[in-house]
């Protein structure tokens, strides 16, 4: 990307189809493999953004068929989704996990039984994996500390709004955001509470904090529809003046986190690519026998006012 700053280098994908008989393709036409992805929710923008860049990419491959399930947040339908996928026979498994600890028993035994897997986003407690594709999580939340601590010169209060807290995102964006203010005692965080990544629950967690607290300097949220839900409940009462928010994910268009930051709403946002189209072409390879490595780490880029505007007109050309 032209002229935009890059901090550093971090990127990381829809309801069960039902196959009457072989490997239809998604075109019509007889596949060779059946891939099947166990999305943990399909209800975030930058989750549909994901199923959306997957579908796009096997639309290119007649060989593959893709089936993807929504676990809607729940870990036993996750489990439930991956079990048939392991009865159903599918060369190869992704999975999202929604938290990793109910999901690592179930990713196992499908590497167990020869299936690969490659596990994208999230985390599982384990190394029986083929593959993993994501973001350093832990590296965007130290930027977004540090960001933080530019904003506020080192003092002030902050609400963190998390992401699911068994999720192995939610976990390392909180670390790494720690470990970016570290060197600021004067940076307090007074309040902080589990947002599920749902940009409602943000708007609701920040309208208690409103109530409770005369005084945020600052919001965190896990995500950018979170840190917009509480940029929206500042706002109906009047007090988006006096404070900042900072979010992750960097989705493009109207309602994502780069036009947000445009448009002054979040003071920072940090790219987190969906890697979609990098998982299908790994999948891919693996199929076809090639070596891949065990871990892809993908990129980001800090979103600010300097280079919000910027970066919508590079990606737009």
């Amino acid at each position: 990307m032209k002229n935009i700053a890059i901090r550093f280098i971090v990127i990381v994908f829809p309801a069960f189809l039902l196959v009457a008989c072989g490997k239809s393709g998604n075109n019509g036409t007889t596949s060779k493999y059946l891939i099947g992805f166990s999305q943990c929710n399909s209800a975030e923008p930058w989750r549909e953004a994901m199923n959306k860049q997957m579908e796009s990419e096997v639309a290119k491959h007649s060989e593959i068929k893709l089936i993807i399930s929504d676990a809607q947040q729940s870990n036993a339908k996750q489990v439930a989704d991956v079990e048939n996928f392991i009865v159903r026979g599918v060369d190869l498994l992704m999975i999202s996990p929604n938290e990793a600890q109910p999901l690592t028993g179930i990713v196992e035994k499908a590497y167990d039984k020869g299936i690969p897997v490659i596990v994208i986003d999230r985390k599982i407690l384990s190394n029986k994996y083929t593959c993993f594709i994501g973001a350093n999580n832990e590296q965007i939340g130290r930027e977004a500390g540090k960001y933080a601590a530019e904003l506020l010169n080192g003092k002030g209060t902050i609400v963190e709004i998390s992401g699911l807290k068994g999720s192995t995102p939610a976990i390392e964006r909180h670390n790494g955001f720690m470990d970016g203010i570290k060197d600021y005692p004067d940076i307090k965080i007074i309040y902080s509470q589990d947002g599920a990544w749902l940009r409602e629950k943000g708007r609701s967690i920040m309208e208690n904090a409103l109530q409770r607290f005369e005084k945020i300097d600052l919001v965190y949220g896990h995500n950018d529809p979170m840190a917009i839900g509480a940029y929206l409940a500042a706002q109906y009462v009047g007090r988006t003046k006096d404070i900042y928010f900072i979010g992750i994910d960097g989705l493009l268009g109207s309602e994502g986190g780069v036009q947000a930051v445009a448009d002054n709403k979040l003071n920072a946002t940090f790219i987190y690519p969906t890697g979609g189209e990098i998982a299908i072409q790994t999948a891919l390879k693996i199929l076809k026998g090639e070596n891949v490595l065990k871990n892809i780490t993908l990129s980001t880029i800090e979103i600010t006012p300097k280079n919000a505007k910027e970066y919508l007109a590079e990606e737009h050309k």
